[in-house]
């Protein structure tokens, strides 16, 4: 009896970390879009939500035709066109910039396709409050292959 008690307990000691490493939408400056395009240099594409490796050209712009680009209705409540109105870049220039993205049950609704390292693609997301800590950009947006994909929930 006492052995059960010490796998399950070390099995459950196991997972407590990743419960404490994951981070919700709180410490995220959503007040502040932040807009990012590169080529994915590193890609996980697992739970609990897919990551990938963006590195950023030193000469990033803003694209003209951002506030105009169409976006996809999602189940929760998004202001995209004032997302996308808002949007500026980072203060800071990391050449590589961790993205992080929705859970893999939510990007096979919107059925994006995997993103493979050299893949080029463009996010617009939320950084930590004053863009401070590491350079982690969670995605609100991305556009890949010429289309626009929600990551805050289920497509609409």
């Amino acid at each position: 009896m006492q052995r059960r008690h010490l796998i399950v307990g070390g099995a459950s000691a196991l997972l407590v970390p990743s419960a404490f490493a994951h981070h919700g939408w709180s410490s995220f400056d959503q007040d502040r879009p932040i807009y990012l395009e590169g080529k994915a240099v590193k890609v996980s594409w697992a739970n609990p939500h897919a990551e990938v490796d963006l590195q950023i050209p030193a000469d990033l712009k803003l694209p003209p035709d951002l506030g105009k680009r169409a976006l996809p209705a999602q189940s929760a409540s998004v202001d995209g066109p004032r997302l996308l109105a808002a949007a500026k870049l980072p203060t800071r220039r990391d050449a590589v910039w961790e993205i992080e993205f929705a859970p893999l049950t939510r990007m096979a609704a919107w059925n994006v396709p995997e993103i493979k390292v050299g893949d080029t693609i463009s996010v617009l997301g939320f950084m930590l409050v004053g863009e401070k800590g590491d350079a982690v950009l969670r995605a609100e947006y991305l556009f890949a292959g010429g289309k626009a994909y929600g990551m805050r929930s289920a497509p609409a």
